[in-house]
């Protein structure tokens, strides 16, 4: 039988398990709405959710003075509804004062866990109760809703993490899932998910590797030859892609554990005065490279200072 680890005592806790009640006139906003803020999407969809489902986050609040409490995450919400003339409040009490926004820390979407999300939803509801409670049109949810037809499954496993445009699915559906995949590739490789970039990988892409109502349309827009040189480099940016991809790791291994001895050889004095004496140009780039190295790895610079730091006061104790 699998068995739980206990919580240890000294961990406490962020906030107290359940969530209570609370008088909509007993909290207390740390910071004001913007009247621009009110005409924005975000605040729009609020909105539209309270009214489509109602309250499914609740507010974030920390005790202060005279039985009142403070909003630490969820203004949008408290003034929505209290527009509305409700009078008790969902939320979850803080055991800290953390004044932070707690949404920093979130993760964002990404447009096939949107989709998936939709998929789901529409199990229970129809397409005009998600519309409403996100304040879109129906033709938005359809296109989520079909956003990976005709897509293959490897793209899709490629991509399910990544911040992708809707309409890059859409140049994707063009290509045969072979070469969706190797698109799917290039775009992680070079952390580019935009729609113009996708054109780019389908204008570079072979007749062979297209759908058959691509090809009359790319024809027109492109020669035969500019269209081949643009598939060769295209298969070879992937390919090059693929061997910087299997040998970065050990590459960066090998060159900090390169910068590491050079780093220990010039602390030695007689090296390093050697080498600046007989070679004065290679000193130089030597100690660049150190310099880069300890400036990108700042966790070994801070490391050394408390040693630079003993060292000194033991020279002035001596």
């Amino acid at each position: 039988m699998r068995q739980t680890k206990s919580i240890p005592r000294n961990v406490k806790m962020a906030f107290r398990l359940k969530v209570v009640m609370l008088k909509a006139k007993n909290l207390v906003p740390s910071k004001q709405i913007e009247k621009e803020e009110r005409n924005h999407q975000k605040y729009l969809q609020i909105a539209a959710s309270l009214t489509a489902v109602g309250l499914i986050e609740p507010l974030v609040v920390f005790p202060a003075t005279h039985g009142t409490y403070r909003v630490l995450d969820g203004h949008k919400r408290l003034e929505i509804l209290t527009s509305r003339k409700i009078q008790e409040i969902e939320c979850l009490i803080s055991t800290d004062d953390e004044a932070y926004t707690y949404n920093r820390r979130a993760n964002y979407l990404s447009s096939v866990g949107e989709h998936q999300m939709i998929l789901r939803a529409l199990q229970h509801n129809s397409e005009e109760t998600i519309a409403a409670a996100l304040n879109v049109n129906v033709s938005t949810i359809r296109k989520k809703r079909d956003l990976l037809d005709g897509i293959c499954a490897e793209a899709v496993d490629i991509l399910k993490d990544r911040r992708v445009q809707p309409n890059v699915f859409a140049i994707l559906r063009k290509m045969k899932p072979v070469r969706q995949a190797e698109a799917a590739e290039l775009m992680v490789s070079s952390n580019l998910y935009s729609h113009r970039f996708a054109e780019a990988l389908l204008a570079g892409t072979r007749d062979e590797m297209l759908i058959v109502q691509q090809k009359v349309t790319t024809a027109r827009t492109f020669s035969a030859d500019h269209k081949a040189r643009i598939a060769s480099e295209t298969d070879n940016l992937l390919q090059n892609s693929k061997m910087v991809e299997e040998s970065y790791g050990t590459e960066v291994l090998t060159f900090s554990i390169y910068c590491r001895y050079i780093k220990k050889l010039l602390n030695n004095a007689t090296v390093s005065g050697y080498i600046a004496h007989s070679h004065p140009d290679l000193s130089a780039e030597l100690q660049n490279l150190v310099t880069s190295f300890n400036a990108e790895s700042g966790g070994d610079r801070q490391a050394s200072e408390p040693k630079k730091q003993q060292r000194g006061l033991r020279g002035t104790a001596a």
